[in-house]
Order: structure tokens, then C-alpha cells, then sequence
């Protein structure tokens, strides 16, 4: 099952994870609408594609007003985002996250992945985030957290949350 960052968020937001506002756009006028909506003075605007490495595909762009917001999505949507992961055809941009910017402290990776040679679902977890598993995995090892999740079993996550946690210098608020 693929899901897009906006999805993702809004399954976390419903378990207590604190996410930053943000809104879908499918036009430039929407895109505006969703900054003015949101407030502020500083948004990131973000492509919405089922791959990894929008960022250095110029599919994030960091706006310091609503009519860059604007500019933003009429960049994006509509273009072609061609990553390693989607191939030299790439895929389509359909849709556009706004976001609040915020100040950012800290970058963690976490995704979750279905091992296929185990049929089990693994997280996969790393202090480095900010840029793609693949060059974490390469250049920075030691930092990835890999665990497996037994599907058929209720998945409790309290105690490999609270590893995860420890390892990464994360505080509960």
C-alpha cells in the first residue's frame, strides 16, 4: 500500500503524534488559500508522489509568502518528478502539501516496509534524517534500527517505541 505524506500524517495525528498544520492543494489558488488558512510567514510546499527523494528532485520548496506558495504550485503541479526510486519516466504531480514551516531541531528517518522474503512488515528507523534510507544505510550504518512486526500478532509498539526513543535522545512531552 503506497500513501502520501499528508495521509501518513493524518494516521499519526490520530495517535498523539504532534505533526505541523497543513493542507492539500491541487491548484495555485488552493495552494494560497491553504497558506493564508495556516497563517504564518514561512510555509514549505511539497510535491506528492509515492517516492522518497522529492527534495533533490526540487519537489520541496520553501516559501516566504502566499504568493511564493502560489509560484510554488504552479511549479510543481502538473511537472514530471523524477527520482531513483520512480525511474527516468517519473511520476506525475497531482497534488501539493502545504505546510507551516517550523524550526527544526532534529531530523529522524522512520518508515515502515514490507520484507517480502519474511511476509512481515519491519520498521526501519535512523537518527539521520533528512535524507534517503539508502545513503543512510551507505554512509551511516550504525545508525539504522531495523525491527520486524509480526503481522498477525496486535502490533504493540510501547516497548521498541521506547528503544527507538532512547537511542535517538527523544524526550516525551
Amino acid at each position: 500500500m503506497n500513501i502520501h505524506e499528508y495521509q501518513a500524517k493524518e494516521i499519526l495525528s490520530r495517535f498523539g503524534v504532534s505533526i505541523p498544520k497543513g493542507g492539500v492543494a491541487y491548484s495555485p489558488e488552493n495552494a494560497k488559500d491553504r497558506a493564508t488558512e495556516l497563517g504564518g510567514d514561512l510555509w514549505v510546499v511539497k510535491a506528492q508522489i509515492h517516492s522518497g527523494a522529492r527534495g533533490k528532485a526540487g519537489g520541496i520548496i520553501v516559501c516566504k509568502s502566499e504568493q511564493e506558495v502560489s509560484d510554488a504550485a504552479n511549479k510543481l503541479l502538473g511537472k514530471t518528478l523524477v527520482t531513483h526510486q520512480t525511474g527516468p519516466e517519473g511520476k506525475t504531480v497531482q497534488r501539493i502539501y502545504v505546510e507551516e514551516g517550523t524550526d527544526i531541531k532534529k531530523e529522524f528517518y522512520l518508515g515502515l516496509v514490507f520484507d517480502r522474503s519474511t511476509e512481515s512488515i519491519m520498521v526501519v528507523a535512523s537518527s539521520e534524517g533528512g535524507m534517503s534510507v539508502e545513503e543512510i544505510a551507505e554512509e551511516k550504518p550504525e545508525s539504522l534500527i531495523k525491527t520486524r512486526i509480526e503481522a498477525a500478532v496486535e502490533c504493540k509498539l510501547s516497548g521498541k517505541g521506547d528503544c527507538f526513543c532512547t537511542r535517538f535522545g527523544i524526550e516525551s512531552d
